[in-house]
C-alpha cells in the first residue's frame, strides 16, 4: 500500500477509525510528521485535535537511530536491544536526553503558545503518527496520554513493521494499522511524497483544527440516540440506530470488561448500517456491578440483561415488526446463545466474534437460531471450544476461521473480514419471513 503524502495518509486512515466517531474522542498528532496526518483523522472524527510532544533519543554517534524516546510529564521509554547493541554509556544517554527535554519544552510553548493542551481525562485518546518503525515514540506517546488521564488509547497509523503488535507492547489499548508490509524498511518508502514537515505546517494545522471545531455546531446524530434500557431494578445506557427501512435490528453483547462503547463492535456495527441493519449497543452491566468480576462471567445475569433488551426493543414503535439478532464477542457470545435458547429471545440469527460459547454449555442443544461462530485462526485455544461448543449446537450452524488473526482482531482487515461475514449471515437469515 502506497500513499501520495500525509494528507491523503490521513484520509484514509480516518476513514478506517470510522467506528470511534460519536464517541468523546480526542486525535494527538506526533510532531512534526504525524500532525499532517491527525489533522485529517480529526476532521473525519469531528473531534479535537492536539499535538502530542515526543523526542526520539538518537544515538549520539547514529542520531537516526532511537535508543529510545521522550515525551512530556517526565515519561521516557528505552530500547534496551539497541543500547546494548550499540553500547551507549548512561553520561552519552543522559546528555541526549538533556538536549532533547530542551527541544521538547520550545516545541511546546511553539506550537500551544498559551493555550492550554486540550484535556484527556476520561476520553478516547488517538495517537496517530505517518507510521511506526522502532516503535518508541509511540510508545512514549501512549504512556503520556495515560498520564494524562485517557480512559482510552488507540494508537493508529498508516503503515508499520509486521510486528507492529509486539513492538508496542501493551501501551495501547487499540492498535490501527492500514499496512503492515513484509517489505518494510522505513516509513518513508511508502510514500511518494515524504518530505519533512516543517513548524509552520505544525501550527497550521492546529489553527485550521481549532477554527473548524468552533465553527462547527458539536451534536450527536439524532439517528444514534442515547437511550435507556430498563432491567428489573436496574437501567443500561445504549445507543439505538436504526437506518431508514432497516431490515432488522442487531442486539450487541460485549465482552467481559467491554461496554457499548467497545471499538470494535462499533466498527462492526458501523458496516451493519451500511448494509441497512440497525443496532442496539448497550451496557449490559451498570458501572458498579462491572466492577466486581464475577458479574462480568455470570452468563445467566448477563442473558438476563440481553433478554430485558430484548423485549423493551421489541416494544419500542421504531423497531416494531422488525427482525431481531444477537452479535456477541468474548463472554458476551455465551450471554447471547443463553438468550437466544429461551422461549422470551428467540432472534432470527446469532453472531459471535471470538467468543466463548462454550460458557453457555447446556443451554446450546437448546438455541434453534442460525448461529455462527467467528474465531481467529491464531486464537488456538479459544477455536478449540468453540468446535466443540459447535458439536452440542443442533441449530443451522457455521465455524468461520479469519486467517492470521489473534483473539482481538487486531491484525489489519481481520475486523473487515468479521464484519463482512457478520454482515452476510444477518442480512441472510432477517428477512421478513424470520420475524
Amino acid at each position: 500500500m502506497r500513499f501520495a503524502d500525509r494528507v491523503e495518509a490521513g484520509e484514509r486512515l480516518g476513514a478506517r477509525l470510522g467506528f470511534l466517531r460519536g464517541e468523546d474522542v480526542v486525535v494527538l498528532g506526533l510532531p512534526r510528521g504525524g500532525v499532517p496526518v491527525a489533522a485529517r483523522v480529526a476532521e473525519a472524527l469531528d473531534a479535537p485535535l492536539d499535538v502530542c510532544l515526543v523526542r526520539k533519543l538518537g544515538v549520539p554517534y547514529q542520531p537516526e537511530l532511537a535508543m529510545g524516546a521522550i515525551g512530556e510529564d517526565g515519561v521516557r521509554v528505552l530500547n534496551e536491544d539497541v543500547l546494548r547493541a550499540t553500547g551507549v554509556r548512561d553520561d552519552e544517554l543522559a546528555r541526549v536526553e538533556e538536549r532533547e527535554r530542551r527541544v521538547l519544552a520550545e516545541r511546546a510553548e511553539r506550537y500551544r503558545g498559551e493555550r492550554p493542551s486540550v484535556p484527556l481525562a476520561g476520553r478516547t485518546a488517538v495517537v496517530v503518527d505517518d507510521g511506526v518503525a522502532t516503535g518508541s515514540t509511540a510508545r512514549v506517546a501512549c504512556r503520556v496520554a495515560r498520564a494524562r488521564g485517557a480512559a482510552r488509547i488507540v494508537l493508529a497509523v498508516p503503515v508499520a513493521p509486521r510486528d507492529f503488535a509486539r513492538r508496542l507492547g501493551g501501551d495501547a489499548d487499540d492498535l490501527v494499522c492500514l499496512d503492515t508490509p513484509w517489505d518494510f524498511a522505513a516509513v518513508g518508502q511508502f510514500y511518494d511524497d515524504f518530505a519533512q514537515t516543517e513548524d509552520a505546517e505544525v501550527t497550521a494545522c492546529l489553527r485550521r483544527a481549532r477554527r473548524t471545531r468552533a465553527g462547527r455546531q458539536t451534536r450527536r446524530t439524532s439517528a444514534d440516540p442515547e437511550v435507556t434500557v430498563p432491567a428489573g431494578t436496574v437501567r443500561l445506557g445504549g445507543n439505538l440506530t436504526l437506518p431508514e427501512g432497516a431490515l432488522g435490528v442487531v442486539v450487541f453483547a460485549h465482552g467481559s470488561g467491554s461496554s457499548r462503547h467497545s471499538p470494535r463492535n462499533r466498527y462492526v456495527a458501523e458496516g451493519l448500517h451500511r448494509a441497512g441493519l440497525g443496532t442496539l449497543l448497550f451496557d449490559l452491566l451498570t458501572d458498579a456491578e462491572a466492577r466486581d468480576r464475577d458479574n462480568v462471567f455470570d452468563i445467566p445475569l448477563l442473558a438476563g440483561r440481553l433478554l430485558a433488551a430484548t423485549h423493551w426493543l421489541r416494544a419500542e414503535p421504531a423497531a416494531a415488526g422488525l427482525a431481531l439478532g444477537y452479535f456477541g464477542a468474548s463472554t458476551g457470545a455465551a450471554a447471547a446463545l443463553w438468550a437466544a435458547a429461551d422461549p422470551a429471545g428467540r432472534p432470527a440469527a446469532v453472531v459471535s466474534r471470538g467468543g466463548r460459547p462454550d460458557l453457555a454449555g447446556p443451554m446450546l442443544p437448546e438455541v434453534t437460531a442460525p448461529t455462527l461462530l467467528i474465531v481467529g485462526g491464531a486464537d488456538p485455544l479459544v477455536l478449540d471450544l468453540n468446535r466443540d461448543a459447535r458439536s452440542r449446537l443442533r441449530c443451522e450452524n457455521r465455524l468461520e476461521t479469519v486467517p492470521g488473526a489473534t483473539h482481538l482482531f487486531e491484525e489489519p482487515g481481520t475486523l473487515e473480514r468479521v464484519t463482512e461475514l457478520a454482515r452476510d449471515w444477518f442480512t441472510d437469515h432477517m428477512a421478513p419471513a424470520h420475524v
